[in-house]
């Protein structure tokens, strides 16, 4: 889980930078706005502002992160709702008295040529008209403009971390069934070599050196998530020529395949189905077997067809075969509503159709 743990990571740099970026902006709002009023004034300079800004922007910043991290968290979630209205305008007004103290104790001793008269902390404290009319309004408007905009970044940042996880559950998912397929695949073709070499043929060798191409392909070509139908159609062909060797002259296989437009196609899906009908059909066929596999692309629709001899009491077995299970879930899982999956039982035939939307 390396890559969510780096994702979340960003995500957190991300929230720094937001918050680093909302401040910023909201005090360069106030800064100009506190400029235009005080225009005219020839005893107000932008030093002065700018000190009274940075004072009054730490006490809104202060009472927003309490109430973000403190007070919603910590009493609303736990529904103590009467707690909380106490806590929420007791917690104001402290703040505007704060703000009040700083303009008055920190920043007027700063800009101001002494002597002069100064309120004391319990007379600011105890003025609470004062503190109603100038402070706690900019102090409430500022904060609530923070958890406003905080809350709907949140439900991104978290829309963002379900999206990713969802999108790495479902490769992980997707390697999982591609795991599947491809010891199913090579169980089967093992076998088949085993039993040419087991009756000494002389193809043996032929139906190694064809199942080496079959593994290069499985090795090192088949490892993104979409590779190009037609080099699937190699992979095919490669494969038919494989099961040709097994069956010799009584195995009947038509290839047709009309690829007007370049799409590109889950690995191995292809050579599942196919080889399904190998194992249910011809592999059950003691006589003649067929099979009839067709592909073409039209109107960004890729459509592979599979038909194949089958004896009437392997029919239910072919459908719910594992192969076809896992190809449906990984096909579920990449196009969801964007392609089909057939199976037909017909009289000595069982046919499979694929239809995938593949600009879907």
């Amino acid at each position: 889980m390396t890559r969510t743990n780096d994702n979340f990571d960003l995500i957190s740099k991300n929230r720094v930078a937001s918050h680093v970026l909302f401040w910023g902006v909201l005090f360069i709002v106030d800064l100009f706005r506190d400029l235009i009023v005080n225009f005219e004034r020839k005893d107000v300079t932008v030093g002065k502002i700018l000190i009274y800004n940075l004072a009054e922007s730490s006490t809104v910043i202060l009472a927003s992160y309490i109430i973000v991290y403190l007070l919603i968290p910590k009493i609303i979630a736990k529904k103590q709702y009467v707690s909380a209205v106490f806590f929420f305008f007791f917690m104001v007004y402290l703040i505007g008295a704060l703000s009040r103290v700083l303009i008055v104790h920190v920043v007027e001793p700063i800009i101001r040529t002494l002597p002069f008269e100064q309120e004391s902390i319990l007379e600011i404290l105890l003025d609470y008209r004062y503190l109603i009319r100038n402070y706690i309004p900019n102090v409430l408007l500022n904060s609530f403009v923070f958890i406003s905009v905080k809350s709907l970044l949140d439900k991104e940042r978290e829309k963002a971390k379900r999206v990713q996880l969802s999108k790495e559950k479902t490769e992980i998912e997707l390697k999982t069934l591609k795991a599947q397929l491809n010891p199913h695949f090579l169980f089967n073709t093992l076998n088949n070599i085993y039993s040419l070499s087991v009756v000494g043929s002389p193809k043996t060798s032929e139906s190694i050196a064809k199942l080496s191409e079959i593994l290069d392909y499985l090795l090192y070509k088949s490892e993104g998530k979409f590779v190009s139908v037609k080099n699937e159609l190699i992979l095919l062909e490669n494969y038919i020529e494989l099961e040709r060797l097994r069956y010799d002259e009584r195995l009947d296989v038509v290839l047709n395949s009309n690829l007007n437009d370049e799409c590109s196609i889950p690995p191995l899906i292809l050579i599942s189905l196919v080889e399904n009908a190998f194992k249910h059909g011809a592999g059950e066929d003691s006589g003649s077997p067929k099979i009839i596999i067709s592909l073409k692309t039209a109107e960004d629709i890729f459509e592979f067809k599979v038909v194949n001899s089958v004896f009437e009491t392997k029919k239910l077995i072919q459908t719910n075969s594992i192969g076809l299970s896992n190809i449906r879930k990984q096909l579920d899982l990449i196009y969801g509503d964007g392609y089909s999956l057939e199976t037909t039982s017909l009289e000595n035939k069982f046919s499979v159709v694929l239809r995938i939307n593949y600009n879907s």
